[in-house]
Order: structure tokens, then sequence, then C-alpha cells
């Protein structure tokens, strides 16, 4: 444990002299969308990107135009306090850290970010933030996912004037140590989608990925922070494409048997069942 905890420092040390107690303070800051007037949710939830002059894949930098799957959406049908991109009040962050993930380790983001075209007339725009498996551990948990690899995705919300539905686009996957580069592991587009919607409806087993189909259901509630949230979540296909055309780690992620995209997104619509008195 001491050697664990001394790599964790010097892992983090950089960032460390700008250190506060809440270390979730140096994230990215929050999106301002429920100050956005005038959103317009469509009877799905989202506006299809695709069908927009968008895309469901990223763009990741220095890969020639490569990107991940955009195979998670919250849904904009769901409650506006979730969609709310911020920690307090049971906000985006809140729910997030009810399944489990959380902001990059002490607030610091290596790398450049991703971008997507999620078609709401915005363009390719970075990613919102990313966010990682906390291995139990809301505060430094996420550090070691880091360190020993995990689930983790970044997020976009779609809000721009052509397509303001404030859903949450998320691009999910299960990658390696980072001594391995952080590669994605066999089929973990797929996984990383299944076992975060496993998280997020608490499911007792792992979802069966190979016998999702269209249409295909969970249903279960999370808690952090006095709040507790109802996740209803269906897979949908026909808008993400089931192939390898654009993906990044294509020839780590599937084989001639395994596509490394099933096509499948999880649409999640979360609803808040209750909360703090305080907040009520």
């Amino acid at each position: 444990m001491a050697s664990m905890t001394l790599f964790l420092f010097l892992l983090c040390a950089p960032a460390l002299s700008f250190a506060q107690h809440n270390s979730r303070e140096h994230v990215r800051p929050p999106s301002p969308l429920w100050r956005r007037a005038g959103r317009s949710v469509p009877p799905m939830g989202f506006y299809d990107p695709t069908q927009m002059g968008g895309s469901m894949l990223t763009v990741a930098p220095n890969t020639g135009g490569l990107g991940e799957p955009l195979n998670v959406i919250v849904s904009g049908h769901s409650d506006p306090i979730v969609l709310q991109d911020n920690e307090d009040q049971g906000g985006l962050r809140n729910y997030f850290l009810s399944v489990g993930f959380g902001a990059e380790c002490l607030g610091q983001h290596a790398g450049d970010a991703q971008t997507a075209n999620l078609g709401d007339g915005k363009g390719q725009v970075n990613e919102t933030s990313e966010l990682r498996w906390d291995y139990g551990d809301p505060e430094l948990g996420t550090c070691t996912e880091t360190i020993k690899g995990g689930n983790h995705f970044r997020y976009w919300i779609q809000d721009g004037s052509q397509a303001n539905s404030g859903a949450i686009f998320m691009a999910t996957s299960y990658e390696l140590p980072i001594q391995m580069g952080h590669d994605i592991i066999f089929n973990g587009y797929n996984l990383g989608r299944d076992w975060l919607v496993g998280n997020a409806t608490a499911q007792s087993s792992l979802i069966p990925t190979a016998n999702i189909t269209n249409g295909t259901t969970y249903s279960g509630q999370t808690s952090f922070g006095g709040y507790t949230y109802k996740t209803d979540v269906v897979y949908l296909s026909g808008i993400l494409s089931n192939s390898t055309k654009g993906v990044n780690h294509d020839l780590t992620v599937g084989n001639n048997n395994t596509l490394p995209v099933d096509g499948y997104v999880a649409v999640m619509t979360i609803s808040i069942v209750s909360k703090p008195a305080a907040a009520s």
C-alpha cells in the first residue's frame, strides 16, 4: 500500500502545487447547459448526428481522422437537473459518481482532446470532459484507473442552435494499463458500453454483450451524495454503423469474427427518485 501511495504521489506530483482539499475543483469547468434557452427534444431523446451533417464517431488526434464510437447517449428526456453539467444539486457529475465514474486524477488531463460533430451546428468540438472508473474511491480512484486501466468515457453535449436536445453523447471503452499505452482491450468498445450500463442499472451480473439486440432494455437505481437515480436503458440499432470504417484501434479491438463496433447505442433516460431534504 505504501509503495502504491508513493507511486500515485510521483505520478501526480506536477499537479500537487495546485491541489486543494477538493481536487474536483480542477476539472474543466462545467458547461452551463441549464442556462441555455430554446432546448427542443425530439421523441427519440436526441437528434441523430448522421442526419444533421455530423458523425457517430469521434476524431482522435494524430490518427489520420480515425475515432471512437459514440455508443452511449443520455437522453434529453432525462431529468433537467441531471442534464446540468455539474456535481452539486444532483447534476450530471453527481450522477456519474453514483455509477462509479469521476474526474481525472487530481483533475489533470494528459494529451490532446478528441473532437466530435453532433450535427447541432457547432461543427467539430473538443470533448466536454473525460471521466474514469474510480475503483470504489471517488476521491483518488481515477488515479488507479490511469495506472491500471479500466472503463472510461469522453462526452459531448448536443446543444447547438440547429439541434438543441441537451442530450449527452459518450464515447465509452475499456482501456489497458498505462504501461501498455492505454490501448483498448479486445471488444473494448462494446464491453465498455455494457459494463457502464450494468453499473448504471445496478445489475447483479455482467450484461451479455453477444445477446444484445435492437430494443433490449435494462433498468435500475444508483445513489450518491443523497440523490437516488433511476436509469432506464434501451439499445438502438441503425444509428451507429457496425463496421471497422473510421474506427481507431480496430485491429486490436476486433478480429475476423468480432467487429470492433457492433452497431448498438445504449440510450439512457435518467430520473431522480429521491434527493436530500435540503434540496427538495
